[in-house]
């Protein structure tokens, strides 16, 4: 019930702001209540990178931005790493409110909001995605594999009748707790990077 409401929602914005309208005014996802807000998204609409997190934190959901904390701190370097920043991507997140505690979002959750994640890729129309987190990964590529199996390698995404490119990557925050995989976050990048050289 609350997936079909979430896609007719969804499907009936035709424009970013009326999704962000549709997201703030839908009632069917239990974690809007325990939420300050919803976290829509932050950036450039127009980007070609489109960045693609799990859920809000606590800091994101103060400030109704996503990846502003410590760990959206880290992402700006690594952006920064390969000369972007937040003029040059648009960054979102699969669930638009924070789960209590940080906790992961569960398979439910994940599906009712996915409507709204894949109607919002529709309507940015970005070149390319960034999964950034296991959870994020699982969500848009339908799988089970964890990040470390699918990390580094482009797939494909299929949202509609149109498939975009998407590279998934470790979530920042599992950077700071595991800094000895910022090398292979690094190698990734420079993945991202190259692609977008050979796409210019």
């Amino acid at each position: 019930m609350a997936v079909e409401q979430a896609r007719e929602l969804a499907s009936s914005a035709n424009s970013l702001e009326e999704l962000r309208n549709a997201i703030a005014g839908f009632e069917g996802c239990n974690l809007r209540f325990q939420a300050q807000q919803a976290v829509f998204a932050d950036g450039n609409p127009e980007a070609d990178i489109m960045i693609i997190g799990e859920a809000p934190g606590r800091d994101e959901d103060a400030q109704g931005l996503p990846f502003v904390g410590k760990s959206g701190q880290l992402l700006d370097r690594m952006l920064a790493a390969i000369g972007l920043d937040r003029n040059s991507v648009y960054i979102s997140n699969v669930i638009p409110w924070r789960p209590a505690g940080n906790r992961t979002p569960t398979p439910a959750e994940v599906e009712i909001c996915r409507p709204f994640i894949e109607r919002h890729i529709e309507l940015a129309k970005p070149e390319l995605l960034v999964l950034v987190g296991g959870s994020s990964a699982k969500a848009m590529l339908q799988t089970t594999e964890g990040i470390t199996a699918v990390r580094g390698r482009w797939k494909d995404v299929t949202v509609g009748e149109k498939v975009w490119p998407a590279l998934p990557m470790f979530h920042p925050a599992y950077l700071l707790r595991n800094p000895a995989q910022k090398r292979r976050s690094w190698q990734d990048l420079l993945t991202l990077k190259k692609r977008l050289a050979d796409d210019r």
